[in-house]
């Protein structure tokens, strides 16, 4: 009885293939739909401004719509703080149902509000109530998401099935941005400005009981199922332990979601936006231009997810931050040049560092945090940044021009957020191939298991050895000989 009991054995997580494509196809189509929205939105801009806020200034309309986009971020937080919480709690499945249901409907709601020139006033402010229930949902849908993904997926491919959820969010922006611009090709001014710039939110209706019928047949991760069995009840875990309890991975959370949304919507809001208001860009041809790019990084991300599963987050990161350090201001002023060409390869050349962003942040980000506060802590971290850096990227810059008169702005802030970024990377440790905090291994077949428990069988076998022969004072021959 006099020795020391052993290790529990590992336990191994042997991940349902039909399971994991479920979950990833389920948490795509939401991001899918939240960013059709955005796409929507940023795409539509100018003239959502002029049914919205009317104004003899044209850069007020733009700067009054970007603040109500703007808007929504700010109660990104509010909805992380409610959301997060609820999922390490109820689980992550039933909250995911719950924003999609939300997101859904705010979208819908846009296409229903009459116009400034009906109901006066009343006009921006229902706009301003519907993007803050936008918002609000948002708060939990991307920390959801990437972890109930990050939890599904084998860990020698979580970058690959992780990328797949950015591939959803360029899906979503391609097909609001691609319906914006069919519809301004094909529509009058009049008719886009009186009925037909509400088609793209109603479409919002279908797609998310689409999305929701897709994440009601999803069980609970294996992660968090576990979770339960070890607390033998619904855990709960105070905000204290979710925020102070994990303040450096949330510092590190909270720099890499800035480098990655102030490039992402630098490139995919703002641009359409800077092409047409600031560079005098014709507005069709602006749009067909940007919507390239990420058809472009659609053909690349899944390959990027998984070669970040073989090199690594850590260098595909570094080479996204030391890409937008050196080639923003030259792409930029590539794009000011003003021809097609020159316009499609310096955005292009963004788009392409923007995947190794948008390629690793869904698997790099849950491994930030321990399964038992792993969705409040990046809801948190995540909405945080996103609310103060990311969304109002378009604001921000959109005022700094006017300031300042110089176009040169988005480069120099791109800039800004890389070198942020790049510090973070300094910090953060490897988790490719690795297991999440707070989880044991998980792979794709029983023999990657069964070898993984022999394994681990025999370091428990070579520990209980070591532990005799200090107690005994013998090395093994000599302990044989005794025998």
């Amino acid at each position: 009885m006099g020795g020391s009991a052993s290790p529990h054995p590992v336990e191994v997580t042997v991940a349902d293939s039909a399971q994991v494509k479920r979950a990833v196809k389920a948490a795509a189509l939401g991001n899918a739909m939240e960013w059709f929205d955005f796409g929507v939105y940023s795409y539509i801009a100018v003239t959502l401004g002029k049914v919205f806020f009317p104004s003899g200034d044209s850069t007020a309309q733009l700067l009054s719509t970007f603040g109500a986009f703007a808007a929504a971020f700010l109660v990104r937080p509010l909805g992380g703080l409610v959301f997060g919480p609820l999922g390490d709690r109820i689980g992550r499945q039933r909250v995911l149902a719950v924003t999609m249901i939300m997101m859904a409907a705010g979208t819908f709601a846009i296409g229903l509000i009459p116009s400034y020139g009906s109901i006066g006033v009343w006009a921006p402010v229902l706009l301003l109530l519907a993007r803050l229930v936008q918002g609000f949902s948002t708060g939990g849908e991307y920390a959801g998401a990437s972890t109930f993904i990050a939890e599904y997926a084998p860990d020698k491919k979580r970058g690959f099935l992780g990328s797949w959820l950015e591939f959803g969010t360029l899906a979503g922006y391609i097909g609001g941005a691609g319906l914006v611009t069919l519809m301004t090709a094909l529509l009058s001014n009049d008719a886009l400005l009186s009925w037909g710039w509400r088609i793209p939110f109603m479409i919002a209706g279908p797609m998310g009981l689409i999305g929701l019928y897709l994440r009601m047949r999803l069980e609970e991760t294996p992660a968090f199922a576990k979770q339960l069995e070890k607390e033998e009840a619904r855990p709960k875990v105070a905000l204290r332990e979710m925020v102070t309890g994990q303040w450096r991975s949330l510092l590190l959370c909270v720099a890499l979601v800035l480098v990655f949304n102030v490039t992402d919507y630098m490139l995919l809001s703002y641009m359409p936006s800077y092409l047409t208001s600031e560079l005098k860009y014709d507005e069709t041809h602006g749009l067909l231009v940007i919507l390239a790019v990420m058809a472009l990084m659609m053909c690349v991300q899944p390959y990027a997810g998984r070669l970040t599963d073989r090199v690594g987050r850590r260098p595909v990161i570094a080479a996204g931050c030391v890409g937008f350090l050196v080639f923003s201001v030259p792409a930029l002023l590539l794009i000011r040049q003003g021809s097609l060409a020159a316009i499609g390869l310096g955005t292009a050349a963004l788009g392409v560092l923007l995947v190794c962003f948008t390629a690793t942040m869904p698997s790099t980000l849950p491994a930030l945090f321990p399964t038992r506060v792993r969705f409040g802590s990046l809801s948190i971290g995540f909405n945080v940044s996103v609310s103060v850096f990311g969304g109002t990227t378009p604001l921000v810059v959109t005022a700094l021009i006017g300031a300042t008169g110089n176009k040169m702005m988005p480069a120099y802030y791109m800039m800004a957020a890389a070198v942020i970024g790049g510090v973070a990377v300094w910090f953060l440790k490897e988790s490719a191939g690795r297991p999440l905090p707070g989880s044991g291994p998980s792979v794709e077949t029983e023999a990657e298991a069964d070898a993984l428990r022999a394994a681990a069988e025999e370091t428990r076998e070579s520990v209980d050895g070591t532990q005799r022969e200090a107690r005994t004072g013998l090395v093994p021959e000599q302990a044989a000989a005794g025998r």
